[in-house]
């Protein structure tokens, strides 16, 4: 099926648009730019329409439109894809950022919430109950498009990724039909909604299971200058080896805030404070470091402590990715190397660490099967000025090449960049062919294409 990027009649755009409840924007209209405007600021892609859905029944219409005037569809929740995949040029943008509503119930532990919704949002209505469940580790990812990925996140380690924690999705397919997946209800679905991406229809609602969390973490950052990030990375190495399941430790190589370079241990634990402070004491004496920020503080401010630079949208970036399961010393001697050539002040080279829970899950359990200890890499290149495309990409791309020998090959479907569908293989495993499988079913023509596309069977 090949999608245009060419509306329909007038009549027929003027039709659909009076039948919404939400606002529908056309390219040249006002407000039409900051409506198309996402985070990753090197995308600029000019949609015919965007609909800014208020319901459920704006995303029917949406998906029927798109459908019967085989239009190209994109779907934007909190627009947070390193790939920038919420817009397109031509087609629609089915926009969900308005549906933001959120009902906690404190008895079932359990949470309802819409797909536009953000994780600051989500973490402000559950932690007034002292709930939480794995979110983003920057606040303002949404929570469809990551958890739909799979979900990295501080609470990983001891209470599995975003997707281990859903209950329930409400999902509108590519039929029109509002359909709610759950263990008991379309099961092939809700196994691959669970890190298989937007692929299968668009996500309205999700359902979690909540947890204690609170009211205060232990949390922050260690920092040394980055003349002695070998040495802190081969500790950070060892120290990631006995973790238990309620302690995180990510690390990065990046750009303090005064203008030197620096290395940065990012250390969580998700239990009594005074066991964290025994486990996590190791990482705040080794060195000792310039600056150990690590202390008590609420669970919400702890979900923000890298949104400095990360948070903001507009920025330009281009990232690359994939799991690595040992950090040989030529691979820290490889990222050393690269930290001191990086191009922007604002480029970091992460290392978050799965481990526990998230690792010990049934790789056939969900769609996300990359489970066991490993650390997702990555080249995370960002910059402000638009000129200076071409060399922030060329220093990612030369880096990266030098750094895939030393990933298994497996990438996180969320950090895939926009000009790698080669790697969507990659991203699911011996999960694919499964997958294909519920795409042909539920989606056999590909009017989700705009992702990390798992294309159907052709029809016979």
């Amino acid at each position: 099926m090949t999608l245009s990027t060419t509306l329909p009649a007038d009549a027929a755009v003027e039709a659909f648009k009076s039948g919404l409840r939400g606002e529908c924007i056309m390219a040249g209209a006002p407000g039409y730019d900051a409506a198309r405007a996402i985070w990753n600021g090197m995308i600029d892609k000019r949609p015919a329409l965007i609909v800014r859905c208020t319901g459920v029944g704006d995303v029917i219409d949406a998906v029927n439109f798109a459908r019967a005037h085989d239009l190209l569809l994109a779907v934007r929740g909190g627009s947070h894809s390193a790939a920038g995949l919420a817009m397109c040029d031509g087609g629609i943008v089915l926009d969900l950022s308005p549906m933001r509503g959120v009902r906690v119930d404190p008895r079932s532990r359990t949470v309802q919430a819409q797909g536009g919704l953000l994780w600051a949002d989500f973490d402000r209505e559950t932690q007034a109950f002292g709930l939480a469940t794995t979110g983003g580790t920057v606040s303002d990812t949404g929570i469809g498009g990551l958890t739909l990925g799979g979900g990295l996140g501080w609470l990983m380690g001891k209470h599995g990724f975003s997707c281990d924690n859903l209950l329930s999705v409400d999902v509108v397919t590519a039929d029109g039909q509002l359909l709610t997946a759950s263990a008991d209800e379309h099961a092939d679905l809700f196994w691959a909604l669970r890190g298989g991406g937007g692929n299968f229809g668009v996500a309205t609602s999700f359902e979690f299971q909540l947890h204690p969390v609170g009211p205060l973490v232990l949390g922050g950052l260690v920092i040394h200058p980055l003349a002695r990030a070998r040495e802190v990375l081969r500790f950070y190495r060892e120290f990631c080896a006995s973790l238990p399941d309620e302690a995180e430790a990510f690390a990065a190589l990046l750009t303090a805030p005064d203008g030197n370079p620096v290395i940065a241990v990012l250390l969580g634990y998700n239990g009594p404070l005074d066991e964290g402070e025994r486990v996590l004491a190791p990482a705040r004496a080794f060195g000792p470091p310039v600056a150990d920020l690590v202390g008590p503080m609420p669970y919400a401010q702890r979900q923000r402590l890298i949104d400095d630079d990360l948070a903001i949208h507009g920025i330009h970036r281009y990232w690359k990715s994939g799991f690595a399961v040992a950090l040989d010393d030529a691979f820290i001697d490889l990222m050393v190397e690269q930290a001191a050539t990086m191009p922007s002040p604002r480029t970091k080279i992460g290392l978050f660490y799965v481990h526990g829970a998230a690792g010990r899950a049934d790789p056939a359990a969900t769609a996300f099967g990359l489970r066991g200890n490993q650390w997702d890499f990555d080249i995370i290149s960002q910059w402000t000025n638009a000129a200076e495309a071409a060399v922030h990409v060329q220093w990612t791309r030369q880096f990266w090449a030098r750094a895939e020998p030393f990933t298994t090959g497996a990438v996180y479907v969320n950090h895939i960049a926009e000009d790698e569908p080669g790697r969507v293989h990659a991203a699911f495993g011996a999960n694919y062919d499964r997958l294909v499988a519920v795409k042909t079913q539920y989606d056999p023509n590909n009017l989700f294409r705009l992702n990390h596309n798992i294309a159907p069977h052709a029809a016979t």
